[in-house]
């Protein structure tokens, strides 16, 4: 009985490190979009100018380039045109990095810290004038190893501009 208890153990250690390999190699691959140098202040507020211009809304992605699932999403919305085509026409869009080496405390502070509630991805939605009009979780967003078409396409046209 023992033994076989060991080699469920052993088992179980195989698959969670091969799991961990194709994670690795996974994100490998992905894009990194967001940047630990920004000065994401600075770089928030010349969105927001913009978006007041073009008369968008603001959508903040914080997370980081440790995160997979912040990997997955922003390859998800770059590589599918139905969401690509919503996001650029609705909305500024910026990666908030939150890292060892930024965690860009200040940010993140204005709008409540989302990250600490949440986890990452976590989604700011900014109205033109930098007002935040919703924080979303990116879990209820998913589906198995990736994002439902349908929920990420209705969480952006729910906080798209009201025209």
């Amino acid at each position: 009985m023992a033994y076989a208890q060991t080699e469920k153990v052993k088992e179980d250690a195989a698959v969670l490190e091969q799991k961990k390999k194709a994670a690795t190699e996974e994100k490998a691959k992905l894009p990194k979009p967001y940047n630990a140098k920004a000065d994401a202040q600075k770089d928030i507020n010349a969105l927001i100018a913009k978006a007041k211009k073009e008369g968008k809304n603001v959508m903040i992605q914080a997370g980081g380039n440790w995160c997979i699932w912040c990997l997955r999403f922003n390859q998800f919305v770059q590589t599918t045109p139905e969401l690509k085509e919503i996001v650029d026409k609705n909305y500024v869009y910026y990666h908030l990095n939150f890292s060892p080496d930024n965690k860009n405390e200040k940010v993140f502070a204005q709008y409540g810290n989302p990250g600490d509630k949440y986890g990452y991805p976590v989604f700011i939605v900014l109205d033109k004038n930098g007002k935040m009009i919703h924080v979303q979780q990116s879990d209820v967003l998913e589906h198995e190893k990736g994002y439902s078409l349908e929920k990420v396409k209705e969480f952006f046209n729910q906080w798209a501009p009201k025209s």
